[in-house]
């Protein structure tokens, strides 16, 4: 399988707008031949440190948000191939409006199972 993994800054007053985005998008993937699963995730957490890990702390809700908000996607395809295709469609239906809504690019990892 073939994963991508995106972290995405949005801009604090487009959170209602990336997020019916997303929903729109994951649905579009999900109808694309070699697409597995689509999932897009906000942060809503954070450790105190790592001591706090250690320990096993909850990890903490975050109160407010410090001119960005951060979100993920974890996708998962059946290969690379299937990765170019849906993407490059994705790109040209999507990239306009995921382009307003955020603050810089996004770091894309890209890789396949190791286990």
């Amino acid at each position: 399988m073939f994963h991508e993994i995106c972290i995405y800054e949005a801009k604090v007053e487009k959170q209602d707008e990336i997020e019916a985005l997303m929903r729109e998008v994951a649905e579009f993937y999900r109808e694309q031949p070699g697409v597995i699963d689509v999932k897009y995730v906000k942060r809503t957490h954070r450790q105190a440190d790592f001591k706090a890990v250690k320990e096993g702390q909850l990890p903490i809700r975050l109160t407010r948000w410090a001119g960005k908000v951060t979100y993920m996607l974890h996708w998962t395809l059946e290969d690379g191939e299937a990765h170019a295709r849906v993407s490059k469609l994705g790109l040209e239906r999507f990239y306009k409006r995921w382009n307003r809504c955020l603050i810089t690019m996004p770091k894309i990892l890209l890789g396949e199972d190791v286990i």
